[in-house]
């Protein structure tokens, strides 16, 4: 049997190619020496998620997210690592019947199939998961692998070769081998399948740590001792571009990799402490940006607020919210949903987050003087029809932004403020007449992140008298509280989630901007308008079991 030509008929009955097409596939696919199913993916005829369910049907094989599988990593001594990076699988579980689940990313061939046996002596059911969470499982069981035979390699060997005073050494000669350089690499590496966004190398008195931060929390991943940090410090200032002589003053550089096929850029802050330089690597994924609303978790009627808003065709939308809170990621999602060939977008930011294809994208240079308000004013020379301000810091950035708004243009930035309301007393704070706050203001949508509770351990329970009291709430509600499983690291919570708090600007909050210098009367004016608190928002997802009431008391607002 011919799979390419059995599967492509099965696409054909499926509705999901037409006859012409298939044709056109298979000649192509052949002539490239590719099979079907990579072709149709590269070409994309297909996606993962549109072909899993489909493959799953034509190989009757059960599919599933990765993510949701709960992994026995003891599991992986039944095969060699190499075993498993060659034939692309994921040892899950073993029944109490003592049947073996491994999850794979394509139905094996004979030849697998009998390569898997010959390891094995119990029986094997499989689990179709898309192929991209394979690799970066994968990866990260390589990632791991690494830095544990480098630190290995650091307390057996040690690594003395800065103190020689050989500095390029570390990148010139035998850097493969080199220790230092491998662990390096590794702590990096490996934060990417972990989802981390920073990366924290710390050193103390007789060791140094390595911690990650994931979804909000730093989590220690690694230690290793302070003799070899000198080598450690050298390598990330080389990758970085920082002055290696250089340890008394804070430096800033960046790292760009490759990893499993995306670029990443790694920003390299450094800081002086009293036991050596402590390095914090922010973790930014430079590849298409992907986020869409329903991603961002906004609901249907902040949907429909939010529609209102982008359909202006001039206007301020401010994003409000602490660092980290994903107000860069919100505002790329809205960009990406307006960005036609019909309209010019260009961005100022500091630093530029994603490459986005199709929207001018310019980055602050404060040495260069090229600043928020000197780019601003550049900008609005290059007849732009959308323009998105990555902070405004100053009264000068506000003062223009405004101005640009309020002479047509769409206008998006971002404010640190504790709510929506407070935007507006944060510009006229600014300098900026309330008058043209009013004229200019189309919405503000204040942001959080909180933790989403772990799927697999989440335990059902009651609130207690003292949860309903903080949740001026009658009688007790079904809840769900953290508990922790090897699924989430032990944490009780798998990922993160946003709420929001949008104030959508008609014409009695207008006016009222105008009328109104007292904050408590504007918000409560906003709440009459429809506006849902982020408190409320965040007691949805508590009633919804997505977070817990501990992530409703850290958001610490009214």
């Amino acid at each position: 049997m011919n799979i390419n030509r059995d599967l492509l008929q099965f696409y054909i009955y499926k509705k999901i190619i037409k006859k012409r097409q298939a044709e056109k596939i298979l000649d192509e696919s052949e002539k490239l020496g590719v099979s079907v199913r990579n072709y149709m993916l590269a070409k994309e005829y297909v996606t993962e998620a549109t072909e899993l369910p489909v493959l799953s049907e034509y190989y009757c094989m059960p599919h599933v997210e990765l993510d949701l599988l709960d992994i026995d990593r003891s599991l992986f001594d039944l095969f060699t690592f190499e075993f498993i990076k060659r034939y692309k699988i994921v040892p899950v579980s073993m029944s109490i019947e003592g049947r073996l689940l491994i999850a794979t990313s394509k139905p094996l061939d004979c030849s697998s199939m009998s390569a898997i046996h010959s390891q094995l002596v119990c029986p094997v059911d499989f689990v179709l998961v898309p192929a991209t969470q394979i690799d970066r499982y994968v990866d990260s069981i390589s990632a791991i692998l690494s830095t544990t035979a480098a630190l290995d390699d650091l307390n057996t060997e040690g690594d003395t070769t800065l103190f020689s005073g050989h500095t390029d050494e570390i990148v010139e000669n035998d850097v493969v081998n080199n220790p230092s350089v491998r662990l390096v690499d590794s702590i990096i590496k490996g934060a990417v399948p972990y989802r981390a966004s920073d990366i924290h190398i710390e050193p103390f008195e007789k060791v140094v740590k390595v911690r990650y931060r994931i979804d909000g929390d730093l989590q220690e991943r690694a230690e290793f001792p302070i003799n070899s940090y000198s080598a450690i410090s050298a390598r990330i200032k080389i990758l970085a571009g920082l002055d290696i002589a250089e340890r008394r003053i804070p430096q800033d550089g960046r790292i760009n990799m490759i990893i499993g096929g995306k670029e990443f850029d790694f920003r390299v802050s450094s800081l002086p402490t009293v036991f050596g330089e402590k390095f914090v690597i922010r973790v930014l994924d430079k590849t298409s940006f992907r986020f869409t609303r329903e991603d961002l978790g906004f609901s249907e009627k902040e949907n429909v607020l939010i529609d209102k808003m982008l359909a202006k065709p001039h206007g301020i939308i401010l994003l409000t919210g602490p660092t980290g809170c994903g107000k860069s990621t919100t505002l790329y999602s809205f960009l990406k949903e307006i960005n036609t060939s019909a309209v010019n977008i260009v961005t100022v930011e500091d630093p530029v987050e994603y490459m986005m294809t199709g929207i001018n994208q310019t980055q602050v240079n404060i040495k260069a003087n090229m600043t928020f308000s000197a780019a601003l004013r550049s900008i609005l020379r290059q007849d732009p029809d959308i323009i998105m301000i990555g902070e405004m810091r100053d009264e000068e950035t506000a003062e223009i932004a405004v101005r640009a708004a309020i002479t047509g243009h769409l206008v998006f930035s971002t404010l640190h403020t504790n709510d929506a309301p407070g935007a507006i007393t944060r510009l006229e704070d600014m300098g900026v007449a309330d008058y043209l706050v009013a004229d200019a203001l189309a919405g503000v949508i204040a942001q959080r992140l909180v933790k989403r509770l772990c799927p697999e351990c989440k335990m059902k329970d009651k609130t207690t008298p003292k949860e309903m009291e903080m949740l001026d709430i009658p009688t007790p509600m079904t809840i769900y509280r953290p508990r922790g499983c090897q699924f989430c690291n032990g944490t009780g919570y798998k990922g993160r989630i946003a709420v929001h708090e949008i104030m959508y600007m008609n014409e009695n909050m207008r006016a009222a901007v105008v009328r109104e210098k007292n904050l408590e009367v504007l918000r409560d004016l906003a709440k009459q308008n429809g506006m849902v608190t982020l408190r409320n928002s965040c007691f949805e997802l508590v009633e919804k079991g997505v977070t817990s009431i501990q992530e409703l008391m850290t958001l610490n607002i009214e």
